[in-house]
């Protein structure tokens, strides 16, 4: 008989160390290591023929599934998923904790059981009193929708052929173990193990399969490498603990685009959607305040017109203060330098505090030009034009660099009401005449505060 022997793997990454180290040498996580057992390989020759051997065949008689999306009630909802449900799909949800995610699914749990059929909720974490208190809150009367309170994925799979579900939600992957593994629930053999048996229901009985996943306290879903390789697609549920706005991000869908984004505010009745994002984010905006500009991004497809705010004030310190909540800290750090050396702005006794407002998280280097504007616009005290869209990156020698989408981006500027959009002057004649919009090309950031601060 082969000798088991024994590893040490990580609980946040997945890595494999030979002994036990208080520190994992691969993602630098403290106390993560937890030994585990290595089963013997199979030697080969074992098992042949127990599976039918595939052939190859060309590429062009491949026939298609011609698989129908579960289309709901809940267009934000579809749009992040490519354009609805698809069936024999597996889908990880995740998110920090009380963000939305348990509640968001219910909703979902309960639409499609409304419109296609049975539907399984498998809770790890909440009793069913609990959820049935959830359900009335939200307006839930659940009358094909079955609660299941297990932990035991076998326990989980027989309820699944006995039921016939149309759609299972497993909340959450971490509490789910399997019989045959000596490991804790949660850990990262344990979520392997789990998330693949899921697959291979989900994709044997054409059952779509959400999956909710904890996040780490560095921001990741536990065990990322691992599920996000194993799922079709996988989505986080952003938003930050005080405001009421919650994005629900594509991150992988093999079965539509990425990065996709929906918009939900989170209200005493659940998640109700936000058709029109931009006009939402502009309703409490003040047009003549100093420090203030609007920039047009893309979040997946959809294009988004947000404020950018900035305060610029005198610091009683040595080192001045750089702060960004919404935008990248490095991002900012770049933007100060370029308009300290190349505009002329004096920031070097100045503390710069950056907000997007909404709460928003935005990666895209489009909004550089607007984060510009809004630190000029308060150093100087001078409001940017009330009318006035932002749209451009920003180099190292105060250029302004060209950007995509710019016809998405343009149209919903003009659907605001926005009576000019500045942009760089490179993609200024991609953009074709409009009406009700003017569209002014700079072609370096110097250039552009001349145009955005010009005095009336």
């Amino acid at each position: 008989m082969a000798k088991v022997r024994t590893q040490y793997m990580c609980q946040n990454c997945g890595g494999i160390s030979p002994r036990w180290m208080g520190r994992c040498p691969t993602c630098g996580e403290w106390n993560t290591l937890v030994e585990t057992g290595v089963e013997p390989p199979v030697p080969a020759g074992l098992g042949k023929g127990a599976l039918p051997l595939s052939t190859p065949q060309p590429l062009a008689q491949v026939r298609e599934d011609a698989f129908t999306r579960l289309t709901l009630p809940l267009p934000e909802f579809n749009r992040v998923l490519g354009g609805g449900i698809v069936p024999g799909s597996l889908v990880l949800v995740g998110g920090e904790p009380g963000i939305g995610k348990s509640t968001l699914l219910l909703q979902v749990a309960s639409l499609v059981s409304e419109q296609e059929g049975p539907v399984l909720y498998v809770s790890g974490e909440e009793s069913a009193p609990q959820m049935r208190l959830r359900a009335r809150r939200l307006g839930i009367q659940g009358e094909r929708l079955y609660v299941l309170n297990e932990t035991s994925l076998e326990a989980i799979i027989a309820q699944v052929e006995q039921l016939k579900p149309q759609m299972l939600i497993v909340d959450s992957i971490q509490t789910v173990y399997c019989e045959g593994l000596t490991s804790g629930a949660g850990s990262v053999s344990q979520v392997r193990q789990a998330a693949s048996r899921l697959m291979q229901v989900a994709k044997g009985q054409g059952l779509p399969i959400f999956i909710v996943g904890h996040m780490t306290k560095s921001g990741a879903i536990a065990g990322p490498k691992v599920l996000e390789h194993i799922v079709d697609t996988v989505l986080y549920l952003e938003g930050e603990r005080f405001h009421t706005y919650r994005l629900l991000r594509s991150v992988k869908n093999r079965f539509g685009p990425t990065p996709e984004v929906g918009v939900f505010e989170m209200r005493s009745e659940g998640m109700v959607e936000v058709p029109n994002p931009s006009e939402t984010f502009l309703a409490e905006r003040l047009p003549h305040a100093s420090g203030s500009a609007i920039a047009v991004t893309m979040e997946g497809t959809r294009p988004m017109l947000v404020e950018i705010q900035a305060l610029a004030s005198t610091t009683t310190f040595g080192q001045p203060r750089r702060t960004a909540n919404g935008v990248d800290f490095n991002r900012l750090l770049l933007i100060t330098a370029v308009l300290s050396r190349r505009v002329g702005i004096r920031l070097y006794d100045q503390d710069v505090f950056v907000n997007v407002v909404g709460g928003l998280r935005i990666e895209e280097p489009a909004v550089d030009l607007a984060v510009a504007l809004a630190i000029v616009s308060s150093t100087q005290d001078r409001p940017t034009a009330a009318d006035l869209a932002l749209v451009g990156e920003v180099g190292l020698s105060g250029e302004l660099r060209s950007v995509g989408h710019l016809e998405a981006r343009l149209n919903e500027a003009t659907k605001l009401g926005f009576k000019r959009c500045l942009v760089p002057r490179s993609i200024r004649h991609e953009s074709p005449a409009r009406d009700g919009l003017e569209v002014i090309g700079a072609r370096s950031v110097q250039e552009a505060v001349q145009i955005a601060l010009r005095k009336s």
